[in-house]
């Protein structure tokens, strides 16, 4: 069974200021390139949709209320919670979201990420992008409700200790 830091202690891994270096803009940058993919994966479902609407007699068109959405959810369960920790556009953008209990990212906290990430964001518009300019690490309000931090993933080292 993986050892995880005290709670106490977790932040210490997180002290040198490189891990931090441009996230911000490259949170932004990479929720621009995600945001291009998931409509690209929506625009390929419509098809798939449309066949599916014939073959149940016009049930399946009922999809298409849900389909941005939930394109978007799995998009984000997958590559949050797969072994990268990090979407397609973080990856591009060498970020990675870390957990500060030191275990790994789930696809059911990926997916509560953007969930809360979107009540936030249409909630406390421009708040949520507040708190990153004055809170520590620099993450965002969901973040620290989660306790994930957004880090530079060619100088983020995983230890299991």
């Amino acid at each position: 069974m993986p050892s995880s830091l005290p709670i106490k202690d977790a932040g210490a891994r997180f002290e040198n200021a490189a891990l931090f270096d441009s996230v911000r803009t490259r949170r932004i940058i990479a929720f621009i390139i995600d945001y291009f993919l998931i409509f690209f994966l929506c625009f390929a479902a419509v098809p798939l949709i449309f066949i599916l609407g014939f073959a149940t007699f016009g049930a399946g068109w009922l999809l298409y209320a849900i389909l941005v959405p939930g394109v978007a959810l799995i998009y984000i369960a997958w590559t949050l919670g797969g072994p990268k920790q990090a979407t397609w556009g973080m990856q591009m953008m060498d970020l990675r979201l870390v957990r500060y209990d030191n275990e790994s990212m789930d696809w059911l906290t990926g997916v509560a990420h953007a969930v809360l990430f979107w009540v936030f964001h249409t909630v406390l518009t421009p708040a949520i992008a507040l708190v990153a300019l004055f809170a520590r690490h620099k993450r965002m309000l969901h973040d620290i409700v989660l306790g994930t931090v957004a880090v530079r993933g060619s100088q983020f080292l995983v230890s299991k200790d």
